[in-house]
């Protein structure tokens, strides 16, 4: 049983994710400050944390900080924050997906599997394969439909990065410096013309992609499924 820690001050939504968590198959467990969150995956760590960002006391960009700082376990920030800037400081701040609420539990549940599901350690040597695509990691090579695609090297850099992380967000900023270095982190401008030509490469019909989406103002995702 996967164990699923909700970090909110609002009791009635803490009550109904407790209530659908459960139904589903969880183990839930919850707290109402970011202090006691902390404590609380100290003292049992969850598989999941389902975050609010705006907490009494300590925040919740600092609750993804200190909890980053010693454990990788998955976040899911909850939030009615509006705004692309909440969403890239809570992704940069190490947070893995974010929803906005209000939600649908419909919703929240599937981003939970999901996150679940890639937080299942990688194989050695891992090959990630959709309908039409292989991406080969390790021999660093990429085909289409059976037939081997020509990437520039900053081209398999990208790539690369956003599938190691399937159906995750990748901010912006992040991107620019594992591909080109923290001093580019602002140089937006490269992230569009390379996915641009990534997509033209990859993409079945580049102008609707299915598997390099763009979140605008926020960053990019690779779905691989």
């Amino acid at each position: 049983m996967k164990r699923i820690l909700i970090v909110d001050d609002d009791a009635q939504i803490v009550r109904a994710l407790e209530i659908n968590l459960r139904a589903h198959g969880y183990e839930v467990s919850t707290a109402a400050t970011g202090e006691e969150a902390l404590t609380a995956a100290a003292a049992q760590v969850p598989d999941v944390v389902l975050l609010d960002l705006g907490l009494p006391g300590l925040d919740g960009i600092d609750v993804i900080r200190g909890l980053r700082i010693w454990t990788s376990t998955p976040i899911i920030v909850l939030s009615a924050r509006e705004g692309d800037s909440s969403k890239v400081a809570a992704l940069d701040a190490g947070a893995d997906d974010y929803v906005t609420k209000p939600f649908s539990i419909s919703e929240l549940l599937a981003r939970t599997r999901a996150t679940l599901r890639r937080a299942q350690p990688a194989p050695e040597e891992p090959i990630i394969e959709t309908d039409n695509l292989s991406i080969d990691l390790a021999k660093q090579r990429v085909s289409r439909d059976g037939t081997l695609v020509h990437l520039t090297p900053t081209e398999w850099a990208i790539v690369a990065h956003l599938a190691r992380y399937p159906g995750r967000l990748v901010t912006q900023r992040q991107l620019l410096q594992h591909v080109w270095g923290p001093q580019y982190e602002h140089e937006t401008n490269y992230l569009r013309v390379h996915l641009a030509a990534i997509r033209r490469k990859l993409e079945a019909d580049p102008a609707q992609p299915r598997y390099f989406i763009t979140e605008p103002g926020i960053g990019y995702r690779f779905e691989a499924s």
